[in-house]
């Protein structure tokens, strides 16, 4: 009786428990290395969540932020092996896919610009938005 009893109590706190119940169904992809080809795998396996209909949500900081500049680096919009895709180039794929980009608030005051040096589609993440997204238990969170 007291093994169908724990029984019982772990099946109702599991199935009230979505983290631990369920598979993740949202994606928060962060990225802030600044080497080109961590850039560019970030991307493409984001690109395969959102494939697959994983709702998703892009944050970039520091080095890695600058794929998002109109004015970026030659590393973030080099075409690299083996297909010759650019980090920036997958990054404009995602966003055209229904993901959301962001660069860190603090990116583009530390860099001395304003919104208007990012590409299309790029916005500047609010803090408590990103945490709320980074914190919800159906989210998966990638970091590169």
């Amino acid at each position: 009786m007291m093994k169908t009893l724990k029984a019982t109590a772990l099946a109702v706190v599991l199935a009230a428990t979505p983290a631990l119940a369920k598979d993740a169904v949202k994606l928060v992809t962060v990225v802030t290395d600044a080497n080109p080809q961590t850039q560019l795998m970030s991307m493409v396996l984001t690109n395969q969540a959102i494939d697959r209909g994983m709702p998703t949500r892009i944050l970039l900081c520091g080095p890695a932020a600058d794929i998002a500049l109109k004015d970026a680096p030659e590393a973030a919009t080099a075409p690299q092996p083996p297909k010759g895709a650019s980090p920036q180039a997958l990054l404009q794929a995602a966003m055209k896919k229904g993901a959301k980009a962001e660069v860190c608030a603090i990116y583009l005051p530390g860099k001395g610009l304003g919104p208007e040096a990012l590409i299309e589609g790029v916005g500047v993440a609010q803090p408590p938005a990103m945490a709320k997204a980074m914190a919800d238990r159906r989210a998966r969170v990638w970091s590169f």
